[in-house]
């Protein structure tokens, strides 16, 4: 059983690896902004897990718009995650300068970060099922962690492109003092909520997890 991967995101291919699926890439195109304003504008503020969901699910949808997937029976992942800090949702800074303002912001501070998935069961370009769940983990972000220090972090470029300006897989994590929850949900999504999900649209986890490597006999 396959799983595409509707993201460009290498956190969640690495997860997805370390967890035995290999899954194809297909990275979506969304304008996420003006996604989230016209749902808000017809519907009213989005809670933080409805916002994290409306993306999963969008960039799940919008890769049946780029190709008609002929051919394909299997899963589409879409997922997206942002830090809830405040009541404010923060995304990607991209720039220095707004990972920089972040910083300065949440240095000191807890804060939580939600992922939303949506998975699609799809066979020959048609949408046979769908689901999706988000989930949330709480952490702290370390109160000594100094302005030379946020200038060091956001020079090697890491916090630019991923949610809350932060990672804990790599650099960032030396400013992380403590995490409550899933940590695969801090890092890009929540492996235990993605086995779930291909449960509940009927397909067993071992159907999309690699079979492990045995020595030959005698090696």
């Amino acid at each position: 059983m396959q799983l595409i991967l509707a993201s460009a995101s290498p956190a969640r291919l690495a997860l997805l690896r370390q967890a035995g699926i290999e899954p194809l890439v297909r990275p979506t195109d969304l304008d996420e902004e003006l996604l989230v304003a016209a749902h808000e504008a017809e519907h009213g503020p989005l809670s933080p897990a409805a916002y994290v969901l409306l993306l999963a699910r969008a960039k799940a949808e919008a890769l049946l718009d780029q190709d008609p997937l002929t051919g394909f029976d299997g899963l589409v992942l879409g997922g997206d995650s942002s830090l809830e800090l405040d009541g404010a949702m923060l995304g990607k800074p991209h720039t220095p300068e707004r990972a920089r303002e972040r910083w300065v912001a949440q240095r000191g501070r807890s804060a939580t970060l939600h992922s939303g998935h949506w998975m699609l069961r799809v066979r020959d370009g048609r949408i046979q099922d769908s689901a999706g769940t988000t989930t949330a983990t709480h952490l702290d972000f370390s109160p000594d962690v100094d302005d030379a220090e946020i200038e060091a972090y956001v020079a090697t470029g890491e916090p630019l492109q991923v949610a809350g300006a932060f990672t804990i897989d790599g650099r960032g994590a030396a400013f992380i003092d403590r995490i409550d929850g899933d940590p695969s949900t801090v890092i890009g999504m929540s492996i235990p909520a993605v086995r779930r999900l291909a449960r509940e649209l009927g397909v067993a986890w071992p159907a999309l997890t690699a079979p492990v490597a045995t020595p030959a006999d005698g090696a």
